[in-house]
């Protein structure tokens, strides 16, 4: 990323830009279902830089709308949300979750006009305990994304948010960098200390991989592969999908079913939510190694602030750049915490949210394990910029594209081609309940791109 433009068309997601009208043709998942409660109060909603309010009508129905009331711009986030509607305080005009205004009690019957004025509203509904919203101008959206970890239902998945004070693609980049791993997380880590089978066994020994790196269909994948046995490769899959989701290598590859959406909420504050199917093979890295003792930085969760009803008050954690993140420097300087940072998650969250706001790409010198990064920027502003010449934007009306994406680790024979090693994986991968084998979604083609 060298030229100024790139770097502001990848980044800057507000309405009329280029990656902002991109990720606009797509659903977003925006908020748990149960944030909502019916009748309940308007919660403040910032989704790719508009000020927006959610609620939940008496019917059960989501409504998400820009949040000043199109009489006199006060907030419907003050609003009374009563029989089917939202209604505003200031003069008492009512909005049902379409945005059509149903009521004007301070007009007289006879000047009324509630027939001309409607409020920015978007589509909005629930899917398997998450409100989806589609901001786009289609007059009828297209079909729910088919990321395979979303389609699990409530009792057979975990979804957890986090909001990270940083760009969406800085955010996002930490999950398809699988060279950051074997430091950032485990630095400290002895390889002698790690038993047979254990999920870093490799990662501790080898901390320089090299990758394969692939646009596909759904957006960008990368093979990291060490030779781990004279004729074993160690693979791990991970991929980039668009407009903004990952799957990790965090888990067997044929049970890792997972992914990660980096929403942005505008330019410099980005919500990762993440969905893991419950015993599904991802890896535990704080099992016990060999002196039994579990990994040092592995806590289970972070601690959370308050859900406040700020713009940006969901989901924050208490470790931010005003407290180093709690950096414990005594288990940085002993090597218990390479970081010195006690949770995988805050460890990406600081040294992503420390390269600013929005990284200044032309301060980097990227090398060989920043392939997959390079390769999905492109990918990722290609696919924008196309949209604005006139091209759909891959997958919105084919989502089952995305069914073909699935990362995790396994070995295989290092004779075996790395397309067709993922391809093999792929055939014996187990798969979400109710959902179709899709190993080649993408209406006959290879299932990687050639």
């Amino acid at each position: 990323m060298k030229a100024e433009t790139d770097s502001q068309e990848l980044t800057r997601v507000g309405p009329g830009t280029v990656m902002g009208n991109f990720m606009r043709q797509y659903w977003i998942p925006a908020a748990k279902s149960s944030e909502l409660a019916a009748d309940g109060t308007p919660m403040r909603l910032m989704l790719l830089g508009e000020k927006l309010i959610a609620f939940r009508d008496s019917s059960g129905r989501v409504g998400v709308m820009d949040h000043q009331c199109p009489h006199r711009c006060a907030s419907l986030v003050l609003g009374r949300n009563e029989q089917d509607g939202i209604r505003c305080i200031y003069h008492g005009w009512k909005f049902d979750v379409d945005g059509n205004c149903v009521d004007m009690p301070s007009v007289p019957p006879a000047q009324d006009f509630k027939e001309k004025v409607k409020a920015k509203a978007y589509k909005a509904l629930d899917r398997n305990g998450l409100v989806w919203v589609y901001m786009g101008d289609r007059k009828e959206p297209p079909p729910l994304p088919m990321v395979e970890a979303t389609l699990l239902e409530a009792g057979e998945v975990d979804i957890s948010f986090m909001q990270r004070d940083c760009n969406w693609m800085q955010a996002l980049e930490g999950d398809i960098d699988t060279s950051h791993f074997g430091f950032l997380h485990v630095g400290h880590l002895d390889p002698e200390n790690v038993p047979v089978g254990h999920p870093l066994e490799h990662t501790a020994s080898e901390r320089a991989p090299e990758y394969h790196v692939r646009d596909t269909p759904w957006g960008t994948t990368y093979g990291a592969y060490r030779t781990v046995k004279p004729e074993t490769i160690y693979w791990r899959f991970a991929n980039y999908m668009f407009p903004f989701w990952t799957q990790t290598p965090q888990g067997e590859f044929p049970r890792n079913i997972q992914a990660r959406a980096w929403v942005p909420l505008d330019d410099t504050h980005t919500m990762m939510i993440f969905w893991r199917q419950r015993d599904n093979g991802m890896s535990r890295t704080n099992l016990p190694l060999k002196d039994g003792k579990p990994l040092g930085g592995s806590r289970p969760q972070p601690d959370f602030l308050p859900i406040s009803t700020e713009w940006l008050g969901r989901y924050r954690v208490k470790a931010n750049e005003s407290n180093d993140w709690l950096m414990d420097r005594e288990a940085q300087r002993s090597n218990r915490i390479y970081s010195g940072i006690d949770h995988i998650a805050l460890q990406d969250q600081a040294v992503t949210e420390s390269m600013g706001a929005i990284t200044d790409h032309s301060k980097e010198h990227l090398g060989p394990g920043d392939l997959m990064i390079a390769r999905t920027r492109r990918r990722a502003l290609q696919a924008a910029r196309a949209l604005r010449d006139g091209t759909p934007a891959p997958g919105v009306d084919a989502p089952e594209v995305f069914m073909a994406a699935r990362s995790g680790y396994f070995e295989m024979h290092q004779s075996v081609d790395w397309q067709q090693a993922y391809e093999t994986q792929m055939r014996s991968a187990s798969r979400a309940p109710k959902v179709p084998d899709a190993s080649r979604a993408a209406a006959g083609e290879s299932a990687m791109a050639k």
